[in-house]
């Protein structure tokens, strides 16, 4: 995450936090005033009025929501190609930096060329030329290859 995306996330959370004690303040206020509710009840008034949560104070829950999602949105790096031809392009092309994340370090899933393991194995092998070499070598062992004896 960048230090934009962490300041916004940051700021978030503290608006987040100031909205919850607040509303953790109205709640508190509203318990210990129960008597003065029953006492309004009493004489006819709407108590449903009284017992919800300021409007100000949700407005503050759901800005600091959305900043905190803002945030969290800004510090998210950027979606990798679906199609594995189309990243291994991607990989040929750029190499180590086209996968650099916003602080500067390497991304920690990058593993380089998908296909090398593909570029670096060996060919397909001929028995039938490995089977006359073999018996050429066969062929030639016995006039000219002696057995040492222990």
């Amino acid at each position: 995450m960048t230090w934009i995306s962490q300041s916004v996330t940051g700021l978030g959370l503290l608006f987040l936090a100031h909205a919850c004690y607040s509303a953790h303040e109205h709640s508190v206020l509203h318990s210990t005033s129960a008597a003065s509710v029953s006492s309004i009840a009493s004489q006819g008034i709407d108590t449903s009025t009284i017992a919800s949560l300021p409007l100000d104070i949700s407005i503050e829950t759901v800005a600091a929501v959305f900043t905190v999602c803002l945030g969290l949105v800004l510090g998210t790096p950027g979606l990798r190609p679906i199609q594995w031809r189309v990243w291994a392009g991607k990989i040929e092309r750029e190499g180590e930096k086209g996968f650099m994340n916003g602080d500067g370090t390497l991304d920690k899933d990058y593993i380089g060329n998908p296909f090398k393991v593909l570029e670096s194995r060996p060919g397909f092998v001929d028995i039938r030329k490995q089977r006359k070499e073999f018996a050429e070598w066969v062929r030639e062992g016995d006039s000219a290859a002696t057995i040492p004896k222990n």
